[in-house]
């Protein structure tokens, strides 16, 4: 689950680079028991209801796409529409919201199998740009056969935006760290107000905006091209989204790609604490050996264990003693420099610069800033421009209504304090907050159960992992793998970062354009450890 905005403008914002990530039909009669319960009735069932009489299809009319944010440039090729969708699928004559979509049309005649929908993750990421970023990547033999298709998921930035009017509205705002003592006081009046803002705000509307809902969505979208059954591949947040369409519409779903694994057994409560703190004990080795190759210039350690000591004595004293951003109204805290940290970690490309991240921090601290220092802080807090007409909290909102509507989280404040402490000890890296108190403790029940994510349906998924992701870790793909059981092929990838397709293993990008191109997936599952770092 991808928690923060790029500055390049998402990938984990909507593009695969990321040069500073910084601070995730008629059901009348039936109810929506595709939610509740698994097998291949159930299956039958949720398509028969989503796609209704057909009276709902509706072609998309091409034209120009929305003004991107100010200095973000988009590819002319790319053409976008809106399509008509219902806020309520229990209700599908009520009330309508629009999902933005867009397409760079590849296929050639003769060679063209259909659509390749796209999805960045987040929660809460658009995709209107994914098409064009997507492009370069992929060979000639993947191009010819798919029409490549984004689109910004509903309650997201040209889709109908919601907006909570959050104070914060960044979503690494509303990461809960304890206080320096490890006291949770402040982040229980955090959670409680954010989502009484939500409430207020938004209201009963916001709990419609769930991953179950943009699946069918995504039928809707489907039925919209004109195709009897779409391909897809989803990154981090969308390796469940496209978990769950695969599990309402298996017979909708061609060939499926899930890179960054989410579990779908633990969304996300569970996801969040069983596993960000190992994510980035497993990951933050890495960084550490970049940056203890260059002690005699950073002084931050000549081994692991020292630059891991460094860096957690700077966070401990940047949550006791603030300090002042010079050039900004901003000040660098420990929660700051941890989620700087978690963004810069994705890639491997970025693990230099989040060194020279950490230097410049120590220096601050310490009040010996350097010109150097002054130009590596001033890349951190950049900031990240929104769209025209979006609302600047609109991630953050919508991050919110996903984790929080998607299943029920351990309501009230009782238990939180001791599990917090506890996290906190055994994974000091994060200090403590992947098991804190949320605003989703404080939020109305879901509109519906999580979908029960099932191998219903063809051997017709690719798995890719890497063994050291931060942000959705190695067991995260293993929970899904189970799930999907013997329709799915992991292939695992000794790297670190949470992308695998074109981050240098030839093994996995094989694996990738062969399974796309042919339809072939491995025999078995397949561990690559031939990586090449750019």
């Amino acid at each position: 689950m991808e928690r923060v905005r790029s500055a390049e403008g998402p990938r984990l914002a909507g593009g695969r680079r990321s040069a500073a990530a910084l601070v995730v039909c008629a059901l009348a009669g039936t109810g929506l028991a595709a939610g509740a319960v698994g097998g291949q009735d159930t299956a039958r069932a949720a398509e028969a209801v989503a796609a209704g009489k057909a009276v709902h299809r509706t072609a998309i009319t091409w034209g120009a796409c929305p003004r991107p944010a100010e200095g973000a440039s988009r590819d002319p090729r790319l053409t976008c529409g809106t399509l008509k969708v219902p806020l309520n699928y229990r209700k599908p004559g009520g009330e309508k919201i629009e999902v933005a979509v867009s397409r760079l049309s590849t296929a050639k005649p003769g060679k063209r199998r259909g659509v390749l929908l796209l999805n960045p993750g987040g929660p809460a990421l658009g995709g209107l740009d994914m098409p064009a970023t997507m492009a370069p990547t992929l060979p000639k033999s993947v191009r010819d056969r798919y029409d490549l298709i984004g689109f910004d998921p509903r309650g997201v930035e040209h889709s109908t935006p919601q907006s909570c009017g959050l104070k914060d509205p960044t979503v690494t705002g509303l990461f809960p760290f304890p206080a320096a003592d490890g006291s949770i006081t402040r982040n229980v009046a955090l959670a409680k107000a954010d989502a009484k803002q939500c409430a207020t705000a938004v209201g009963d509307d916001l709990k419609y905006y769930t991953t179950a809902n943009t699946a069918r969505d995504m039928d809707r979208i489907r039925e919209a091209l004109g195709e009897r059954r779409i391909s897809y591949w989803g990154q981090s947040y969308g390796t469940y989204l496209g978990a769950v369409y695969r599990s309402l519409f298996p017979r909708r779903t061609d060939r499926m790609i899930l890179e960054g694994n989410v579990n779908p057994a633990k969304v996300w409560a569970d996801e969040v604490a069983d596993t960000w703190g190992k994510g980035m004990a497993d990951r933050f080795p890495d960084a550490a050996r970049v940056a203890a190759a260059q002690d005699a210039t950073l002084g931050l350690g000549g081994t692991v264990e020292e630059v891991t000591r460094t860096y957690l004595a700077l966070a401990d004293r940047l949550d006791r003693e603030p300090v002042p951003v010079p050039g900004t109204s901003l000040s660098l805290d420990g929660a700051t420099l941890r989620n700087v940290t978690y963004g810069l970690l994705l890639h491997n490309d970025t693990l230099p610069v989040l060194t020279q991240v950490w230097k410049a921090a120590d220096d601050l601290a310490k009040g010996s800033l350097t010109d150097t220092d002054r130009a590596v802080l001033e890349q951190v807090f950049a900031g990240t421009p929104s769209s025209p007409g979006v609302p600047a909290d609109n991630q953050a909102t919508m991050f919110l209504a996903l984790v929080c509507g998607d299943a029920e989280w351990p309501h009230g404040a009782d238990g939180y304090a001791a599990r917090t402490a506890a996290d906190r000890k055994k994974w000091p890296l994060t200090a403590g907050m992947p098991a804190n108190i949320w605003a989703c403790a404080f939020w109305k029940k879901p509109v519906e159960a999580p979908v029960t994510v099932t191998g219903t349906g063809a051997r017709n998924t690719l798995i890719l992992q890497n063994r050291r992701d931060n942000a959705t870790p190695w067991e995260g793909a293993l929970g899904l793998h189970k799930a999907l059981g013997r329709k799915s092929v992991l292939v695992g990838v000794d790297n670190g970062g949470h992308y695998v397709y074109n981050e240098g293993s030839a093994c996995a990008d094989r694996a990738t354009v062969d399974f796309l191109t042919t339809g072939h997936l491995p025999g078995r599952d397949v561990y690559c450890t031939d990586v090449k770092q750019k």
